[in-house]
């Protein structure tokens, strides 16, 4: 049971955002930036943000040519191009807000290995160029006048270059937005387990840890912002869970002769150099059904791929030791647009972010906010 003080002071709250995570915390601010005297409450399942907010690669990317290509067999030009643009749109707008510094943003460009596999793709380089124009002024893609600098395996065949994107620290985004939020007084509660919402009542129940007893929270508004976990809270949901592990290695006896977010089998493997280390991530499509998951883990099959990856094509001749690896849970449905969607009255949900949260958590906790506010 509760107190009469917790009574009078924690429950009811004229927001409760459901997840702490980049969209959850971004929901919450933005939300209170227009309400300046509303009482917004943040409840988050683990210590730290439970899905791939910070278990990410630290990607600031929007697609390479070839996923872009991939999106194009699954939706109409301009639904392609108006998702290039709002994940180009969010980068910018969180490097606006808080600063390249905060975010340890470098703007190092994006880059894509190209095998035989994907040489064809190649041809369709000056046409993704042209639909992309009205967005960017300028080319988006080209090829890397020079591949061999890289020192990669004679198995790529071609390098294609993007200026448009970078790269940032995924840690210093969340203890960003963590900041941002005690500024703004907004309260958050990690370890708080929501066992489910009373769409007619809008009550969010938790589970009390201390007491073993459930905690009613009332809210005027709830925002769901769980991604994959939401469809443990809201049925009929479009989506499935998608694992994703990243691995990084000791730091290594040569220097790196490169920088930048890296592509490569159409963008489900990513790597990057961080601190002469490598970071490198991906490789579900080789397993999807097991990856298809809300449980974390390593699939040992992906982490024999991603080593064999690291050792023969991207660092070869090198001595290569992984010390760190992890993996995280993100959402994916039958294309890579977000569901912003009201579920009753004054409940709202922005989830299934398809593997973009870092480019498009920010706008979406915009529209989201935006959704709520004509309720």
């Amino acid at each position: 049971m509760l107190s009469f003080w917790e009574k009078r002071s924690f429950v009811h709250h004229d927001l409760v955002v459901i997840g702490a995570g980049i969209v959850g915390l971004s929901t919450a601010i933005q939300f209170k930036n227009e309400n300046p005297n509303a009482s917004v409450l943040v409840l988050e399942r683990g210590i730290f943000p439970s899905g791939a907010s910070t278990r990410n690669a630290g990607f600031a990317c929007f697609g390479s040519l070839t996923e872009i290509l991939d999106d194009l067999n699954v939706l109409p030009v301009q639904e392609v191009k108006s998702l290039v643009e709002k994940r180009y749109q969010g980068l910018r707008a969180i490097r606006t807000v808080f600063g390249d510094k905060a975010l340890g943003y470098e703007g190092n460009g994006g880059f894509e290995l190209i095998t035989s596999k994907e040489e064809k793709y190649l041809g369709k380089l000056d046409y993704i160029n042209t639909i992309l124009s009205p967005i960017f002024g300028e080319d988006v893609f080209e090829l890397e006048k020079k591949p061999v600098d890289f020192g990669f395996s004679s198995e790529v065949k071609a390098i294609v270059r993007n200026n448009f994107e970078g790269e940032l620290d995924s840690g210093k985004f969340l203890n960003t937005l963590w900041e941002t939020c005690q500024v703004f007084k907004i309260k958050i509660l990690t370890g708080a387990a929501v066992k489910e919402i009373d769409q007619v009542k809008k009550t969010v129940t938790v589970q009390h840890a201390s007491y073993d007893t459930l905690i009613d929270f009332e809210a005027e508004k709830i925002a769901v912002c769980t991604n994959a976990f939401a469809s443990q809270l809201i049925g009929g949901l479009d989506m499935q869970p998608g694992r994703g592990m990243v691995m990084v290695t000791k730091p290594l006896t040569k220097t790196i002769p490169w920088k930048g977010a890296f592509h490569y089998d159409l963008g489900y493997v990513y790597f990057r150099n961080i601190e002469n280390r490598l970071l490198i991530g991906g490789g579900r499509n080789l397993d999807i059904e097991a990856e298809q998951t809300l449980e974390p883990g390593i699939n040992p099959k992906l982490k024999k791929y991603l080593q064999e990856l690291a050792r023969e094509i991207i660092l070869p001749g090198q001595s290569i030791d992984f010390d760190q690896e992890w993996s995280g849970v993100m959402s994916f449905g039958p294309n890579k647009k977000p569901i912003i969607e009201c579920v009753t009255q004054d409940i709202g949900m922005a989830v299934r972010l398809g593997g973009m949260g870092v480019a498009i958590g920010w706008q979406t906790a915009s529209d989201l906010v935006k959704l709520l506010r004509k309720q």
